[in-house]
């Protein structure tokens, strides 16, 4: 197998060798294009707006580019999101919606949807999921996709692997505000001094969780800092467009996993000084499907038939609205959709009649403020809004203003004022799910989720039993 990878790549490059050398003056004129991707990671920036975490390479970055303010991704955990925006298509659209699906099925992409990294090839460009990006910045090489590549996905593992003069597209995976999280010895966040959601509860447990988060994300800023560095030294800053984003959103209760705002509202920021305006901020609602449309397009490549995303920087495509969605994550079953406009999210659950926090064995053990919110619930400590969450059922449909309810605590789908606005997302959202042929109408096989139940078993209720005892916490019904 690795032989025929190494004969495959030497192919390719001989090929995008022979492409540039026929074309150089074309190649030339043609940017480079870096992804810098962060995991499960949130708006959550000076530059958009929160004082409270240090991140001036970031900052900078935006201060240099353009700063997206709506910016989501099509799902709010890693597998199912990256299918997505990695071959701009809707993962409900190509059998890519369940988390880690099709891993060990030799499962492939419908015909004409190809991952980015094919039409970059096809163009000449030397592609690399990067693994050492700077000196002691390591990328994960992270892929995670929900289908099995025809062939490899990126030619390296560095962009100074390429021919010269050969433009290429790249990324660097950042794994730094994935949990778990770990404190930052040289400048700690201050827990005493965080502004926290309302919807979790103020208590030394949620304040350290997020001191946490906030020292990860500083720690991510000091490593794009570093990529820029190596940038500028190798003097090709001002000849690639960056585009830094989340994967998906915060890794907190209510955020990754979950389609508020909190689970796909990503940071989007674009810097090419030869075309993206500089210093300038974009409202305009943008979904991470259309990031590679966007990314061939500045590469001159036509857009494929097939793709659902479209550019959208300078001129193109303005959305009215975005969808995301999301499905079985690891053991635990779910259907969720909705739909975004400026003024309202609108949220369809699929199975009411289960908990919001029914059993993720992952999430149960990486967050603490998950076992801190049972704890506090069975004590009656739990304020009104944060106790919706832990609710033994959930309403099939949820409305929020999220212009003036940004955490999407007020469910208006009650509401005769906005039975109107109800109805016209409702329409949206099935008329969506027919057009984009949302996979998710037809049920995975259940063996799938059992045999990621006694997966998960295996990994975690060991140490759960552990926390629990740690916690003061009796042991659940579900682990006996």
């Amino acid at each position: 197998m690795e032989n025929s990878r190494r004969r495959f790549l030497k192919q390719v490059g001989a090929l995008s060798i022979a492409a540039v050398s026929g074309q150089a003056a074309e190649a030339e004129r043609r940017p480079n294009i870096l992804w810098l991707i962060a995991e499960d990671f949130g708006p959550d920036l000076g530059c958009y707006g929160n004082s409270e975490v240090r991140s001036s390479n970031i900052d900078r970055l935006a201060r240099e580019g353009t700063r997206f303010a709506n910016a989501f991704t099509t799902a709010p955990v890693c597998s199912p999101s990256r299918s997505a925006f990695m071959t701009g298509m809707y993962q409900t659209s190509i059998d890519a919606h369940n988390h880690r699906s099709h891993r060990d099925d030799g499962y492939r992409l419908p015909e004409g949807v190809r991952p980015i990294t094919s039409w970059f090839r096809q163009a000449g460009y030397f592609t690399a999921n990067v693994k050492t990006a700077a000196p002691g910045v390591q990328g994960t090489g992270k892929t995670d996709f929900n289908f099995s590549p025809s062939e490899p996905a990126f030619d390296g593992t560095d962009w100074n692997q390429r021919a010269a003069g050969q433009p290429f597209f790249a990324q660097v995976n950042f794994t730094e505000t994935h949990r778990p999280f770990r404190r930052n010895d040289q400048s700690p966040a201050d827990p005493g001094k965080l502004t926290l959601p309302p919807q979790y509860p103020d208590h030394p447990v949620t304040r350290a969780d997020w001191a946490a988060y906030y020292d990860m994300i500083a720690s991510l800023d000091q490593k794009i800092g570093s990529v820029l560095k190596r940038l500028a030294d190798e003097r090709i800053l001002d000849d690639t467009v960056i585009f830094f984003f989340g994967d998906n959103a915060r890794s907190h209760v209510r955020g990754k996993q979950w389609l508020y705002d909190e689970g796909i509202h990503v940071p989007l920021i674009v810097r090419w000084p030869k075309s993206v305006s500089t210093g300038a901020v974009d409202d305009r609602l943008v979904s991470a499907i259309d990031f590679g449309a966007a990314s061939l397009a500045l590469a001159g490549i036509p857009i494929p038939a097939k793709m659902q995303g479209r550019p959208f920087l300078g001129k193109g495509t303005r959305r009215d609205y975005i969808v995301a969605a999301r499905d079985r994550c690891d053991e635990t079953v779910d259907r969720i959709r909705c739909v975004r406009t400026a003024r309202f999210k609108y949220i369809r659950n699929y199975f009411p009649e289960r908990p919001y926090s029914q059993i993720n064995r992952y999430k149960e053990t990486e967050y603490p403020v998950l076992r801190l919110m049972r704890r506090l619930q069975a004590e009656g400590k739990l304020t009104p809004v944060q106790a919706q969450f832990m609710a033994a059922t959930r309403p099939p449909e949820e409305l929020y203003d999220v212009t003036k309810d940004p955490n999407e605590l007020q469910n208006l789908a009650q509401a005769a004022a906005h039975r109107a606005t109800l109805i016209e997302m409702r329409r949206i959202l099935d008329r969506w799910i027919t057009e984009t042929g949302d996979r998710g109408e037809v049920a995975e096989d259940p063996e799938i989720a059992r045999s990621w139940e006694q997966q998960m078993k295996g990994a975690y209720d060991e140490r759960l039993r552990k926390l629990y005892s740690e916690e003061g916490m009796a042991i659940p019904e579900w682990m006996k």
